[in-house]
């Protein structure tokens, strides 16, 4: 699934700019409900599961309906602004919840998003940073390449000094099934310009992220 965006303009005279994304089908809306239902009953038979019976007549389309709600991110526009102030401290908008979907057994991975960036020419509205990582999140993913995307988003259409992107995820396909280890986390980071090679401001960065006041 593609997540193509243009580019912010860089001028430092624009007062605001924004990053449109394209829009998508309505979540409850699949581009062939009929052959989608089908094959969630398909399954459901071939799983030994009677979906004639009165209380699973409904279960497929609910299923439909569900995996396109999960597998669907809201369209926004993403506002930037001059950075007139000059700020060259560490932007970082912890414990953004998020929940995604394995791409290799289609059960939810759930956990927080830890987004920071140096700010260069311009900055952009904290909710956006959140709007990112869902947009990111409502797709097949794996936890690696879905960190990766997000700092790779904010590095290319907000041109900052430095990016740092850390997640935290418990796996259900870990937790309910295969070693079910309940409770266990995965963590990864993806790091950019100065918060990658500057030592001091790579170092803060992961402290900051790390000092969860819930502990």
């Amino acid at each position: 699934m593609s997540h193509s965006n243009r580019p912010v303009p860089s001028s430092g005279h624009d007062r605001m700019a924004l990053v449109p994304f394209p829009q998508r089908d309505h979540p409850r809306r699949p581009s062939d409900r009929v052959a989608a239902e089908r094959a969630a009953r398909e399954l459901l038979t071939a799983l030994d599961i009677d979906v004639t019976d009165e209380n699973l007549a409904e279960t497929p389309r609910r299923m439909v309906d569900a995996y396109a709600e999960l597998l669907t991110s809201e369209p926004f526009d993403a506002t930037t602004f001059p950075n007139d102030g000059a700020y060259d401290e560490l932007v970082l908008v912890r414990s953004i919840p998020f929940h995604s979907l394995c791409e290799h057994h289609l059960l939810p991975f759930i956990g927080v998003a830890h987004v920071g960036y140096l700010p260069g020419e311009r900055i952009i509205g904290l909710s956006k940073l959140a709007r990112v990582v869902e947009l990111f999140a409502r797709d097949l993913q794996v936890q690696e390449r879905m960190t990766s995307q997000i700092a790779g988003w904010l590095q290319e259409h907000l041109d900052p000094k430095g990016v740092g992107v850390v997640l935290e995820a418990e796996h259900l396909c870990m937790t309910l099934r295969g070693v079910q280890k309940p409770g266990t986390q995965t963590l990864t980071s993806a790091l950019h310009g100065l918060v990658r090679d500057d030592a001091r401001t790579r170092q803060e960065f992961l402290a900051l992220a790390r000092d969860d006041p819930r502990g």
